[in-house]
C-alpha cells in the first residue's frame, strides 16, 4: 500500500522507525517531513501536508505523529475529507479503518510503548471500510 508519512520534531524518532519498517514491509511511503529534529517546526504544517496529499491522491491513508498525537489529530480532522484518529491499541487501529472509514492513523510519540508501534501499524493498514446504512444514515446526523 502507498503511505504518507509526516511529524513534527516531537514525532521525528518514532517517524523514522514507523517508514523504515513500512519500507521493510513492502509498502510504499511517501515522507513528506519533517527531516530533521528542529524544535521550532509547528505540528500543524504537517497534518497539512498529509491531509492535502491524501485529497491530491497522492496516497489513500497516511500516519501522523506528534508529541502526544491530540495537536495532529485535531489539525487533521478540520480539512474535508480527512478522517483521522489516535490509535494506541490494535482494536482502535483496526476498527478505526473497518468501521469508520478513518484514512489517517495517529500516533502520539511519547505516549506509545516501542514493541506496540508495529503491530499498531499492521493492525490499521489490514482491513479494509465496509459501509453500513446505520454508520452514515445522512438526516440530522452529524456524524
Amino acid at each position: 500500500m502507498k503511505l504518507v508519512v509526516s511529524s513534527d520534531h516531537a514525532g521525528f524518532p518514532l517517524k523514522e522507525d514507523v517508514r523504515a519498517n513500512l519500507a521493510a514491509a513492502g509498502h510504499e511511503v511517501v515522507d513528506l517531513g519533517a527531516y530533521k529534529v528542529e524544535p521550532e517546526d509547528d505540528y500543524p504544517d504537517f497534518a497539512e501536508k498529509v491531509g492535502e496529499a491524501i485529497k491530491a491522491g497522492m496516497a489513500p491513508r497516511g500516519i501522523l505523529i506528534c508529541g502526544s498525537g491530540v495537536g495532529v489529530c485535531v489539525a487533521a480532522n478540520k480539512i474535508p475529507g480527512i478522517r483521522a484518529g489516535i490509535c494506541h491499541d490494535t482494536y482502535s487501529a483496526h476498527q478505526g479503518v473497518e468501521h469508520d472509514d478513518m484514512n489517517v492513523l495517529v500516533l502520539g510519540a511519547r505516549i506509545i510503548a516501542r514493541r506496540r508501534r508495529t503491530s499498531l501499524r499492521t493492525r490499521s493498514l489490514e482491513p479494509r471500510f465496509r459501509e453500513r446504512k446505520r454508520d452514515f444514515s445522512g438526516g440530522s446526523r452529524r456524524c
